[in-house]
């Protein structure tokens, strides 16, 4: 029986940094075997996670064009279109009567996602074939950064600081794109072909030398400035990679390696932009550590036990507004907008909808966390959930509880001429100065809500909140 290499392709949707497919075609050069790619799409599965529509199409966008990108090297990617979860090991079973099966996956955290990978195993193993996994998704994979006790770190900064010894230690290495592979066309079964999204993520470019030059360009470019330039959401400050990193076009060690190559004398300097774009995929990673090392998080639980307890009001239509950015609040509003939109958000305004969210109208992060999701084109459970803890004070490294966001005086802050909230909230165009941030002086302007709550006596009852769950902890 023939021996075919599989690469199963999830959140790593590039031929260049690929440790899987670049380990799938070194061992077919030295053992005859035959290469294959494979990507599954499971909206189903994709539903129950709340993934966002602009995310599913810009996974199937990307999948398209790779399969083109990975046919110049006579690797043929076979794109399926499945439904849940529950189906896939009985796509490699299928497989594994016609080849003795070699397959190759990089790991992923999540806890449906290791059943997943188990069940596809023992699918595997049955037909006598092997499943091999890369702890790749991570540049140090989680559990390899612990303090002197041997422990998890729980807090961001000295994370950060034992990852740098380590990178320093180890360097960066990227893998290089495969050669051409020399071999014939496979007789493959017959599986549903991969369905076209609703082009909805079509202003995303999906070509991989195209992002990879977006990467390029941003670290040659805007990354000196990126400490000064990245909390102003009117500014194209920000690298905008965060949609190609949460599926895999480009990966966090191609960017620290372009990184630092172009921004050499700065991106161990303090507080520099290259050392502040460091730390924000530095972010990224500590997030995925703490999510394997403490799975009830997948669960929904609060890192911060205690407060499990809080009392959220919870009220639907408070929540409501903050969905559709009606909550007479500007920079609020523009945000949420953005966010329904384009199906991205700039991070600052992320954690000032966020704040709002838990500590203006007292709603359950949850709830946000989900809408999040269900929205955003760079959904990423891990990054996602820890945002949105650290925002509602919730979860490790968190913002004190005490700590609120005015989103008045953060409007004033980082949109100061209003043009970010002109653009996403035309009702207030025609507003100058400081009306802009705060509409309601005189009189709301016509068109646009007045606010759903008072600042000042809602943080006054979020710190009483907070207060009573702390007492009794």
């Amino acid at each position: 029986m023939q021996q075919l290499n599989v690469v199963w392709l999830r959140n790593d949707l590039r031929s260049f940094d690929n440790a899987v497919l670049s380990s799938a075609t070194e061992d077919a050069a030295r053992t005859g075997a035959a290469v294959l790619a494979l990507y599954i799409a499971t909206p189903d599965t994709w539903q129950l996670h709340d993934m966002a529509a602009i995310k599913q199409d810009l996974l199937r966008r990307r999948v398209k064009q790779l399969q083109q990108e990975l046919a110049t090297l006579n690797i043929p990617l076979l794109a399926i279109e499945g439904s849940s979860y529950q189906q896939i090991p009985v796509v490699f079973t299928r497989l594994g009567q016609h080849f003795l099966l070699k397959v190759f996956v990089q790991s992923e955290y999540e806890l449906r996602e290791q059943q997943r990978d188990n069940l596809v195993e023992h699918a595997v193993q049955v037909s006598n074939g092997q499943f091999i996994r890369f702890d790749t998704q991570c540049i140090m994979p989680p559990g390899s950064v612990r303090t002197q006790q041997g422990d998890i770190y729980k807090v961001f900064t000295p994370f950060k600081r034992s990852w740098l010894v380590q990178l320093k230690q180890q360097g960066i290495s990227c893998y290089a794109r495969p050669k051409a592979l020399a071999q014939e066309k496979l007789q493959l079964p017959d599986f549903p072909a991969l369905k076209p999204g609703d082009n909805s993520s079509a202003a995303w470019p999906v070509a991989e030398q195209e992002v990879l030059q977006l990467m390029r360009a941003f670290c040659r470019e805007k990354v000196h400035d990126y400490q000064n330039s990245r909390d102003f959401p009117a500014i194209e400050g920000t690298s905008k990679l965060s949609a190609y990193l949460a599926i895999g076009v480009v990966s966090a060690a191609q960017c620290i390696a372009r990184l630092q190559l172009e921004a050499a004398d700065s991106w161990q300097q303090d507080k520099s932009g290259a050392e502040v774009w460091l730390s924000e995929l530095i972010w990224r990673e500590f997030y995925k550590h703490i999510l394997l090392a403490y799975p009830d998080l997948i669960k929904h639980q609060p890192f911060q036990a205690e407060t499990a307890a809080i009392r959220w009001s919870n009220n639907p239509s408070l929540f409501k507004a903050w969905c559709e950015g009606m909550t007479g609040y500007p920079i609020v509003d523009a945000a949420m907008r953005q966010l329904n939109k384009t199906g991205w958000m700039h991070n600052r305004l992320r954690m000032i909808a966020a704040s709002f969210l838990v500590k203006d109208l007292h709603i359950d992060w949850r709830w946000g966390e989900r809408y999040f999701m269900s929205k955003l084109i760079d959904g990423d459970f891990a990054a996602n959930n820890g945002g949105w803890q650290w925002a509602a004070s919730t979860g490790t490294d968190a913002a004190p509880y005490f700590r609120i966001f005015n989103p008045v005086s953060q409007s004033e802050k980082f949109d100061p001429k209003g043009d970010f909230i002109r653009f996403y909230v035309p009702e207030l165009s025609k507003l100058q100065g400081k009306a802009i941030h705060w509409p309601h002086g005189v009189g709301t302007a016509s068109g646009y809500p007045a606010p759903v709550v008072d600042h000042a006596e809602a943080r006054k009852h979020t710190l009483a909140l907070f207060a009573e769950v702390k007492k009794t902890a």
